[in-house]
């Protein structure tokens, strides 16, 4: 029985080390074949029927969806955002369901194939996507507002409230990250845990608790994850 977050290598750069683990190279993986699966769609609706079928009339569901839900969270002056926040809910959703996938495993340094670690089990990258949000929240509200009323609003109601507003400002990324990532290796630890009993006690149950810890706890924290992002930046930007 094994959660951790496995070393794969140590590159010594400029004396420094930076370790290469399990979290980043299935994060790589996951990029690699969003991006792969992103061409190939590019490809087959680069000539769009004006009648969709197939392909093009997922692809434009999808897209349609993805630019409503932004347009209901953040406005009609949100819909810019659309295309970046369905990136990071597909980036986020395929995340959290790689745990249903086989493919490398690394243990000690020693590579064999199994059940993928979902990469958002790893506080590191929740926390790497949080800080994306939060720079975004904090640029935008520069970009509308000016620095001056920008930072008048870290003032109000009154001014002995600044310290709270700046705690509760670098609280929102912890939040964001810890509450993805708690969820998900929640998940993980359960099913490592199950996976562990005898034979006979694994007979058509581990599907029930995959479809509850994989596929709907990865669905939800997407979705939580992204509509929370999107109602931060759009309350700095008002």
């Amino acid at each position: 029985m094994d959660i951790g977050i496995h070393h794969v290598k140590t590159i010594n750069l400029f004396g420094f080390n930076l370790y290469i683990t399990e979290s980043m190279v299935n994060v790589w993986l996951i990029g690699i074949v969003l991006i792969i699966i992103a061409l190939i769609i590019r490809k087959k609706i680069m000539n769009p029927k004006k009648i969709p079928a197939g392909a093009q009339n997922v692809i434009e569901w999808i897209v349609e969806t993805l630019d409503n839900f932004t347009v209901t969270t953040m406005g009609e002056s949100g819909r810019k955002f659309a295309s970046f926040y369905g990136c990071m809910f597909i980036f986020i959703l395929v995340s959290n369901l790689s745990g249903l996938l086989v493919g490398p495993n690394f243990n000690n340094g020693t590579f064999g194939f199994g059940f993928l670690r979902p990469p958002t089990a790893d506080a590191s990258v929740t926390f790497a996507l949080a800080m994306i949000t939060f720079f975004m929240i904090q640029g935008y509200g520069i970009k509308v507002k000016g620095v001056g009323k920008w930072a008048k609003g870290l003032t109000e109601p009154l001014w002995p409230m600044t310290p709270l507003n700046i705690i509760g400002e670098l609280a929102n990324p912890v939040s964001l990250s810890f509450r993805l990532f708690g969820n998900i290796l929640g998940g993980t630890i359960i099913m490592t845990l199950y996976y562990n009993l005898p034979w006979y006690a694994l007979i058509g149950i581990p599907a029930a608790l995959h479809g509850y810890f994989d596929v709907f706890a990865g669905v939800l924290q997407a979705f939580i994850f992204v509509m929370l992002s999107m109602t931060f930046v759009s309350s700095a930007m008002e």
